[in-house]
């Protein structure tokens, strides 16, 4: 009886417990929400349970039993513990819901009084003002004036350098060579055309060579060994009226030709064997080195505000052409490279001029992109120039204001070019001035412009 007393105790103290539960768990999501109603079960099932071990007998001789008593209240511990962290803040979404689902409605003739709630207050979300989003004009204005505009100093720095140095070649061929009817040492650029963007690195030094027309002529390029008709040969004429030394230009004859390669070879010796260049260095303020592995007769310059490159060229003028002293690679000798640089910058010039068009500073942009793009630094310079005079037939309006859709229609033509592997010179319909690239060169250059057109911001990313 005793036993069966205590039994039923037990039950009715079980039964007592297990009525208070389950009115708390009962009212719990009125007061506590989904959420908070479910944690509070867990804790209390757990402790229910922790309870019920803690009151019922014991096997004694059950070894296993222990083990497996043990086991459980390890993880009813865990379960407690992991219900004692502070739940996730609700959405207030989350919560008025069934608050306002509970409450209970007014009786007639009653004030009703006003309802609160448990759920701290939230911060007021402020919607983030979403950013102005640039236009392609925008942006080729901004990357032109933060990435590609030369600083003041090296525009005002860079030429009055150059020229000191270029006074200072003057002198010495004028006493080292005074048999050689040199001209005028001049510079010439981008950077002096207004054409240059990014930086101030490099600049060309002309040294003009006065060749008499009675001893020489021109051989036109599709006549000479490479078929190339942008190179031209120098030859000498009436060697029978005329014998060799007439032309103090007749000691770089190769076979009856004015030899580009002798010429350059022997002002490659002088500077970097017989020019004082520390010293010249020293009097501009500046370290001034000849680059002797180079086959472009090239000086470096370092300055405390400017860093810069000085390449020279020969040049002769005859029949209205320019011809550089610039050979392709490989064993040919004696070719002289057509320029038409001066022709674009004055066509460019002419024609901004005249309708007040953004033609030069569209080439600025592209010339800086291409300049530092690894893909596209080989389209810098000349191409670029004539794919704009070509375009420049057709579209009329190259106002500032059109420089996006210009600037787009640039990048079409290229492709377009790049596709065919040839872009003619505006000058000379015969002259393809994709000739130097490899076809390899022009797939990639080709896939990247292709995708520009419809992503120009992918050719506008800092450097």
């Amino acid at each position: 009886m005793a036993e069966f007393g205590r039994q039923r105790g037990k039950r009715q103290d079980e039964s007592g417990l297990g009525s208070v539960i389950d009115l708390l768990l009962a009212n719990a999501r009125l007061v506590l929400g989904v959420t908070g109603a479910a944690v509070l079960a867990i804790a209390t099932l757990a402790v229910k349970r922790l309870i019920d071990r803690a009151t019922s007998p014991r096997d004694e001789g059950d070894p296993k039993a222990e083990q497996k008593t043990l086991e459980e209240s390890w993880q009813d511990l865990a379960l407690i513990k992991a219900t004692t962290n502070p739940p996730k803040k609700q959405r207030r979404e989350d919560l008025s819901e069934p608050l306002l689902s509970v409450a209970r409605p007014p009786v007639p003739g009653e004030a009703r009084e006003p309802m609160v709630s448990s759920a701290p207050p939230e911060t007021p979300q402020v919607e983030s003002i979403p950013q102005h989003c640039l236009t392609l004009q925008e942006k080729l204005l901004s990357h032109y004036s933060s990435q590609l505009a030369v600083p003041e100093v090296q525009v005002s720095l860079a030429p009055q350098l150059a020229k000191s140095i270029c006074t200072q070649l003057q002198n010495f061929l004028q006493s080292k060579c005074p048999d050689l009817p040199f001209g005028n040492l001049f510079l010439s650029g981008p950077l002096l055309d207004d054409l240059e963007a990014l930086t101030a690195d490099h600049i060309h030094l002309m040294l003009p060579v006065e060749l008499d027309a009675a001893l020489w002529s021109l051989i036109p390029g599709e006549d000479t060994v490479v078929r190339n008709p942008q190179y031209w040969m120098i030859k000498r004429t009436d060697l029978e009226y005329f014998p060799r030394g007439c032309s103090p230009w007749d000691r770089f004859i190769v076979g009856r030709y004015l030899s580009s390669n002798a010429l350059s070879e022997t002002l490659h010796k002088m500077l970097v064997a017989s020019i004082n260049w520390p010293a010249i260095g020293s009097l501009l303020g500046s370290l001034i080195y000849p680059v002797v592995a180079s086959q472009e007769l090239k000086l470096e310059v370092r300055h405390d505000q400017v860093e810069m490159s000085i390449t020279l060229f020969p040049v002769v003028e005859m029949e209205n052409r320019v011809l550089l002293a610039a050979p392709p690679e490989g064993l040919v000798e004696n070719l002289w490279l057509e320029s038409f640089y001066r022709a674009e910058v004055s066509k460019v010039k002419e024609l901004d001029a005249g309708d007040s068009g953004a033609r030069q500073l569209c080439l600025r942009i592209l010339n800086g992109i291409c300049k530092s793009h690894p893909t596209l630094h080989k389209l810098n310079g000349s191409p670029l120039t004539h794919v704009v005079l070509h375009l420049s037939a057709t579209s009329s309006d190259w106002a500032e204001e059109s420089l996006a859709d210009r600037f787009q229609q640039v990048l079409e033509e290229l492709v377009g070019y790049l596709e065919e592997g040839f872009l003619p010179s505006y000058f000379n319909h015969k002259i393809n001035l994709f000739a130097e690239l490899s076809e390899d060169e022009i797939d990639e250059m080709g896939f990247m412009l292709y995708r520009a057109i419809s992503e120009p911001e992918l050719l506008l990313k800092e450097k």
